[in-house]
């Protein structure tokens, strides 16, 4: 070893240097690792109801039958599932200082970053195509799916719209003539009726208009789907922060992770000149 790189070394701001370069790392790699356990905790929590739902309330999370795949204990055990995954390469590969599983972390990552940035683009495009097409597979779903055979829980859900929203069907109450459900009769579902007149014998039939709901529920949801936006917004700041924290804090420990401690406290932070 050459006598200058060695005497460098027992240098104090060689140590001085050496220590904060030890403890930044140590501090880095450790709240990485520790932060991600937070968020493998919470996708698993994620999956799990996921599950629960999936397994106890089968068919009644699901607005839209078309589309089942798109159900709410679908996408829960879909979202758990990747948390859980992706989680669990960031804690091994800090934990264990594996430039694999910290790249593969990164990568990952990035992958899921492309992911939310496409849909977010294509959803605001197409926004009145899918406005569109939600509107009539919502409809198709009052019409032909409502109280069938397949026991799907629509019932449920618009029962849980109408008393939530005050509204009666998706445009008005007219949605709910001669549905496949109760064909050659106008009438709606109970829950369409004003809480005070659920008591009178038949509220339901077109006779007793007057005591419905008049609005439709598509305004009345759109409406309350402004007055979250601001939900909506911090949750994706949070979601946003934590991946580009994950990210950056990724690079750097795969960048250091050869300068971690092989003895003592002394990192290989210097090379000789």
């Amino acid at each position: 070893m050459d006598v200058e790189y060695l005497i460098f070394l027992l240098s104090p701001k060689c140590i001085k240097d050496t220590t904060m370069s030890s403890s930044g790392y140590t501090c880095v790699r450790y709240i990485f690792c520790y932060v991600n356990v937070l968020i493998w905790l919470s996708g698993c929590g994620i999956l799990g109801v996921g599950i629960w739902l999936r397994v106890n309330h089968e068919g009644y999370s699901n607005l839209v039958p078309q589309y089942a795949f798109l159900s709410a204990d679908i996408l829960f055990i879909l979202i758990g599932a990747t948390t859980v995954l992706v989680t669990f390469f960031a804690c091994c590969g800090s934990w264990f200082q594996s430039k694999c599983m910290l790249i593969t972390y990164f990568s990952l990552v990035i992958l899921m970053f492309l992911i939310e940035f496409s849909i977010a683009t294509l959803a605001f495009v197409y926004r009145e195509s899918i406005h569109d097409a939600l509107r009539k597979d919502l409809m198709d779903g009052i019409k032909s799916h409502y109280r069938n055979t397949t026991d799907n829980g629509l019932d449920i859900l618009w029962n849980h719209i109408h008393n939530n929203f005050y509204c009666c069907g998706y445009n008005n109450y007219e949605d709910w003539y001669e549905i496949d459900a109760w064909p050659d009769r106008r009438v709606v579902p109970e829950s369409c009726c004003l809480p005070r007149y659920r008591s009178v014998p038949g509220c339901w039939e077109e006779r007793n208009q007057d005591k419905w709901y008049i609005k439709g529920c598509s305004e009345q949801v759109f409406m309350w789907f402004v007055g979250q936006l601001h939900i909506v917004g911090i949750v994706g700041l949070v979601v946003s922060f934590i991946q580009l924290f994950g990210l950056i804090s990724a690079m750097l420990l795969f960048c250091t992770v050869n300068h971690k401690r092989t003895k003592g406290h002394i990192y290989k932070a210097y090379s000789p000149t």
